[in-house]
């Protein structure tokens, strides 16, 4: 999906209004509204549904058998025949879109009074969706066998725009659609919230979503290993499987047979231990598999599946190890300005969930499809990063040159999964402590990265070949956020180590060294650092320290609500690369050094100090709505891919960073010109 702004619309929102995208008309941003656009967009996007075949509050007509007078139901969404007239007869999809508080079973707006009701009354319709946010309920009309009134037979899913339910249990379907928006998300939510809730599984339901969200992936992979010549999917789900106990079974033993292939596989067995089991029931399988099965998680957009997996991974974590993540846009940022290349080895020395190795691969991955398709754009471009040409050179530059060190092991875990989710599985993710290497307690754990470091070398300049495979010295770039805080101090043993500990035992201090260490001469490090170690008349020795063994490329100040509302602190980014010998002996021996610095201060990050959303406002208070071109891609029967254009008007979110980084692109070639 590629998305470009237009123009600015001489219209502003109030904070509690959004414009509808199918009407483009100003409307009260409640529960069922969010709702409401979530489903258009996904008909539109993931159906193939054009929005001008949709039309929302339409009021239907029907005679009430009981009473022999005319009805009338309002329902909140229908989709015509395409490019048909919008009236009755041409209805084929009713949605029925309510707010979280409306339950399934509720009397009067439960999925048999409002959905069951309205498909009965419709005779053009055969397929409708009850969603109140959290819950999503597909269904099926049939005729009675006897011929006195329909039945309604639930399915998983049910067809996009000129496909018939034949075509979704295809066993042979290559792939499944594309999310958008906020699909993946609440695919997520509503999983884990069923093993949570149905299950009886409180402590693990976590784990056993991640079980089967690898199920799929692994299977998607399956495409492209030399053995699946002829590729038939396996997870799957009939759109009426999950309505008997037989198709539960069936369900239930293909999925758990993956996972035991899986387990097996070279790439998975690197995050799975080997004694993990599902061990959902047969119908929560099914029911979870079914609502996984709906979506690509390859053809994903790097954000769309890095907000899913983060949602439920974060708030684990958090809750059992007081974790927290760099936010998306300033990982972004780094990731952008310091711009890594196919060549690059690259490491983060505390990489936590693994956020910034997984934008990184994105990075090089758009390079690699860039390269190989010269003439593709937008989303067809798109479609291509996960073509086998990208696929294979994605795999060789994860294995080859992505390196992941974090103290905590199931840190380690998580930022291997979500490597996965980004469409790998071969980083370099160990459980070290970066800043006692080499000398730690664990020698398995280093022998293991001095194997992939000796791997590594041998796979790039000759003149690397012959250095020895200890992992100082070796890296292009390095990206971190590494722990600080006055509750996290290093032993007394490990700080000794560094010429930093005569000024500091803190880790943000020491991790500075440690990252010295790991750089090549002339390599590059991009880390969030607290301001204090920038501006306290104590830590000046550290800066004297830096400025000697360091060339400062950039310093951007962050407001204090960077990583709030998960903690408060008043941070920088700060991009530095390792001086050679020569020059540092060269910036020794004259007066003082001459180059320039990028600075910048980010007062806006698009969100408060809550966490909720910011967006640009006029000088009136308002927020500013723009016109949207948004290009999109819809799958049509024959597999072949159609490109769509949607016009909206929509909200920006007031982030300074995005800005900051065209800034600091326009001071390089002002510096190198």
């Amino acid at each position: 999906m590629a998305t470009d702004i237009i123009e600015q619309e001489d219209i502003s929102l109030e904070d509690n209004q959004l414009v509808c995208v199918i009407t483009g008309e100003i409307k009260k941003a409640k529960p069922q509204e969010f709702n409401l656009q979530s489903i258009a967009l996904m008909l539109n996007e993931e159906y193939g549904f054009d929005l001008a075949d949709m039309e929302r509050d339409f009021t239907i007509s029907y005679n009430d058998p009981d009473t022999n007078k005319i009805k009338k139901q309002k329902l909140e969404l229908v989709v015509f025949e395409k490019s048909k007239p919008h009236a009755q007869d041409y209805i084929i999809r009713i949605c029925i879109v309510l707010d979280d508080s409306v339950k399934v079973t509720d009397k009067k707006k439960g999925v048999k009074p409002t959905l069951e009701n309205a498909m009965g009354a419709v005779e053009s319709c055969e397929f409708g969706l009850w969603a109140n946010g959290s819950n999503y309920h597909y269904l099926q009309k049939e005729d009675d066998p006897l011929g006195f009134d329909y039945e309604f037979v639930d399915l998983s899913d049910f067809p996009g725009e000129g496909e018939t339910l034949d075509d979704l249990d295809r066993a042979d379907r290559s792939s499944s659609k594309k999310p958008a928006n906020d699909s993946l998300v609440k695919v997520f939510k509503r999983s884990h919230d069923y093993i949570y809730g149905n299950e009886g599984r409180k402590k693990d339901a976590f784990w056993q979503l991640l079980n089967l969200i690898f199920c799929k992936l692994y299977d998607e992979k399956r495409k492209f290993m030399p053995s699946e010549e002829s590729y038939r999917r396996k997870f799957w789900v009939g759109v009426k499987e999950q309505n008997t106990e037989d198709g539960r079974k069936s369900v239930a033993k293909r999925i758990k047979g993956l996972f035991e292939e899986l387990k097996a596989d070279e790439i998975f067995s690197e995050v799975f231990d080997g004694n993990e089991a599902i061990g959902l029931t047969d119908k929560g399988l099914a029911f979870i598999a079914g609502e996984l099965a709906r979506y690509s998680f390859l053809d994903a957009s790097i954000d769309v599946k890095g907000m899913a997996y983060e949602t439920i991974v974060s708030n684990t974590l958090k809750q059992e190890a007081g974790q927290f993540f760099t936010p998306r846009n300033i990982i972004k940022t780094m990731v952008e300005m310091m711009n890594p290349k196919e060549n690059d080895r690259v490491l983060d020395p505390a990489c936590g969930s693994g956020g910034f190795l997984v934008m990184v691969l994105d990075h090089v991955r758009k390079q690699i499809a860039s390269e190989l398709y010269p003439d593709l754009e937008g989303p067809l471009l798109t479609a291509k990063f996960n073509s086998l040409e990208v696929n294979e050179r994605v795999k060789t530059y994860a294995e080859r040159s992505i390196f992941g060190f974090d103290f905590d092991p199931d840190l380690k875990k998580a930022a291997r999964m979500n490597m996965v989710m980004a469409g790998d599985g071969h980083a370099n993710v160990f459980h070290v402590n970066s800043l006692a290497y080499p000398n730690w307690e664990h020698p398995d754990e280093i022998e293991k990265i001095e194997t992939a470091m000796k791997k590594s070398l041998s796979k790039t300049e000759k003149v690397e070949s012959q250095m020895n495979d200890d992992a100082r010295e070796k890296f292009d770039i390095i990206f971190t956020n590494p722990p600080f805080g006055a509750k996290v101090r290093v032993e007394r043993e490990i700080a000794n180590q560094y010429f930093l500990s005569k000024y500091s035992d803190a880790p943000e201090v020491l991790f500075i060294e440690a990252c010295y260490n790991y750089l090549k001469p002339n390599g590059k490090m991009a880390i969030v650092l607290p301001d204090g170690i920038l501006g306290n008349p104590n830590t000046l020795p550290v800066r004297e320290w830096i400025l000697d063994k360091f060339k400062i490329l950039a310093s951007i100040d962050l407001p204090v609500e960077a990583f709030l509302p998960q903690v408060g602190v008043q941070a920088s980014l700060l991009f530095l690369q390792k001086k050679t010998e020569l020059e540092r002996q060269l910036a020794q021996d004259s007066e003082e050094e001459d180059y320039e610095i990028f600075m910048a201060i980010a007062e806006k990050l698009g969100k408060d100090r809550r966490g909720i959303p910011i967006y640009l406002r006029d000088e009136d208070g308002a927020e500013i709505l723009f016109d949207v071109e948004t290009q999109y891609l819809v799958s049509k029967k024959d597999r072949e891919l159609e490109v769509k254009i949607r016009r909206e008007k929509l909200k920006q979110l007031d982030d300074d960073l995005p800005k900051i980084t065209k800034a600091y692109f326009e001071f390089l070639n002002e510096t190198l010109s």
